[in-house]
Formats: C-alpha cells, structure tokens, sequence
C-alpha cells in the first residue's frame, strides 16, 4: 500500500515540519509531498493505477482524474482518511477515539 502525503499549503507544511509530522509520517514509510497539487491534479506525483483503490480528502474528482480509469477512487473527509491509512481499509474516525 501507498501512502501519499501532500499538506494542503506551504502554511500547512511548515506546521507539520515543526512538529514533527513529517517526519513521523516519513518514518512509518509514507512519501511526504511538496504543498502543491499531488495526484488529483492527475498529470503527476503518484497517479493510481488500473485496478488500485485510492481514498482522498482532495475536493474533486472524475473519471480519469487521478489516472487510470479502472481505479476505485473514494472521497472522504481528512480524518476517515487518516483512519483508514492506520487500518488499511475505509474506517471511520470515530471508532479509533478511546
């Protein structure tokens, strides 16, 4: 499995260098992009193949936009996303709150 990260601004960026994010997320194996736009500008950085799943907080999507148009792509809020990266598959946040 894949996890791209790409901070929404170079605001949002700077924030997670300072505390640490970033390089939590690059430790656990996770490809830390520039703020810009990453795979759902569709021509760069990460595009899903045929046949791969991608879940996204990005704000839109088409067929074909992150690439290959045999790909499952799922749009959700930022933190089903972040739970999903912890356990593989489409989770909802609020069953990881202890």
């Amino acid at each position: 499995m894949r996890l791209l990260v790409t901070p929404a601004s170079q605001a949002v960026y700077r924030e997670a260098m300072r505390r640490g994010y970033l390089q939590d997320l690059a430790d656990s194996g996770a490809v830390v992009t520039n703020a810009t736009c990453g795979a759902c500008f569709g021509y760069h950085m990460g595009l899903v193949g045929p046949g791969e799943v991608c879940i996204t907080s990005s704000t839109r999507n088409y067929t074909g936009r992150m690439g290959s148009t045999a790909a499952r792509i799922f749009m959700a809020s930022p933190a089903t996303v972040a739970a999903s990266a912890v356990t593989g598959y489409i989770t909802d946040p609020r069953s990881l709150v202890a």
